[in-house]
């Protein structure tokens, strides 16, 4: 051999081992976002982008990329709220009425 061959070689060992790596920063990184947004569910992210990376050539992790960078929200806007509580009590006003009208009417035959 001689020393374009070594040199081929080292090329080619060089090339494997940056490809090697690339793959495991891409198969962590959906798992290390979510971990960084809080998600609740980092492990079940995690699984899906090695999986996706690994069985379907990339689409599955696609689609944990996108979960990872969806944080669920825990709570409600104000106006959101504020529409809740009044469909909450509208909803209770109207069992009340219904209540009170089959006491009246002796119940629906």
């Amino acid at each position: 051999m001689t020393g374009i061959d070594y040199f081929a070689w080292v090329v080619f060992v060089v090339i494997i081992a940056s490809l090697l790596v690339g793959l495991i920063v891409l198969g962590q990184l959906p798992g290390k976002i979510a971990a960084k947004n809080n998600h609740p569910q980092v492990k079940a992210i995690t699984v899906a982008s090695w999986l996706g990376l690994l069985m379907t050539f990339g689409i599955v992790w696609v689609l944990a990329m996108v979960w990872a960078s969806m944080v669920p929200q825990h709570e409600l806007s104000d106006a959101t709220q504020q529409r809740l509580d009044a469909l909450e009590a509208k909803v209770r006003r109207l069992e009340h009425e219904g209540e009170q009208g089959e006491k009246q009417g002796g119940g629906a035959a």
